[in-house]
């Protein structure tokens, strides 16, 4: 089930149109992935750190995303400097650590925690399906708004349906264990999910049908993109044109 924690609070970035948020957090992030010196890798960390402060999210739920974010980072670490080559800044053993791998192994750290702030403070403070409006507003293909915006409504009956197989499957004495046995269970507990997904998936298209679905959605909550968004958007565009200045600077 898709928690939205971040999309309840009353800061200043909460009340901004998402379309907004979603054209900075675009804008900062396609930036911040691309630079490659560490003075506009920190600039950009920084800049997330100061708009999670900004939306005054909870500290603790943000340490905990990253600390998932950083997990994987840390294979990063274990695996880029002693592969990447180049001149070795110390050896541990007999494994040479290169001084070109800690470089980029940094940067990728400094860029993806960066980003993730970006992104808990600037989309995910506002609901998917506003999101999922927002990007249809902004002009990207509509099928794929409705994809996202049917994958938040019911992965949680997908998930649903998982948990009744697997509870059906230890009525029946199935104990999970590293074994063939087990894996071909799961496989076809996942085929048996994906198989009554796309059922309910046709039944739920024919129901819409039958209400005069005619492919766009229509809501009674509408956007307002005021002076204010305005002014965010455009402090948003020129902060990622300064951190590609101060890319090019370094």
């Amino acid at each position: 089930m898709i928690r939205e924690q971040f999309a309840q609070g009353d800061s200043f970035l909460h009340r901004l149109d998402p379309r907004a948020k979603l054209i900075a957090a675009v804008a900062l992030s396609v930036v911040l992935a691309l630079v490659q010196t560490f003075p506009a890798a920190g600039a950009g960390l920084a800049l997330g750190i100061i708009l999670t402060v900004l939306a005054r999210l909870d500290a603790r739920e943000v340490l905990r995303r990253l600390l998932v974010v950083n997990a994987f980072i840390l294979f990063i670490w274990l695996l880029m400097p002693p592969t990447y080559g180049g001149a070795a800044a110390f050896h541990l053993g007999p494994i040479p650590y290169s001084r070109a791998g800690i470089r980029l192994a940094a940067l990728i750290t400094l860029k993806s925690n960066g980003i993730v702030l970006m992104l808990m403070a600037l989309a995910a403070t506002s609901t998917l399906v506003d999101m999922g409006r927002a990007m249809e507003s902004l002009g990207l293909p509509a099928t794929l708004c409705r994809l996202l915006l049917y994958t938040v409504r019911y992965l949680s009956v997908i998930e649903d349906e998982f948990h009744r197989l697997a509870r059906a499957a230890a009525l029946r004495g199935f104990v999970p264990k590293l074994s063939i046995h087990t894996c071909r269970t799961y496989g076809n507990m996942i085929a048996m999910t994906m198989v009554r997904s796309y059922n309910r998936a046709k039944r739920v298209h024919q129901a819409m049908l039958l209400r005069g679905f005619n492919g766009r959605f229509v809501s009674l909550h509408t956007f307002s993109f005021r002076a204010w968004d305005v002014c965010f958007t455009a402090v948003a565009i020129l902060t990622a044109v300064g951190l590609a200045a101060i890319e090019l600077a370094g």
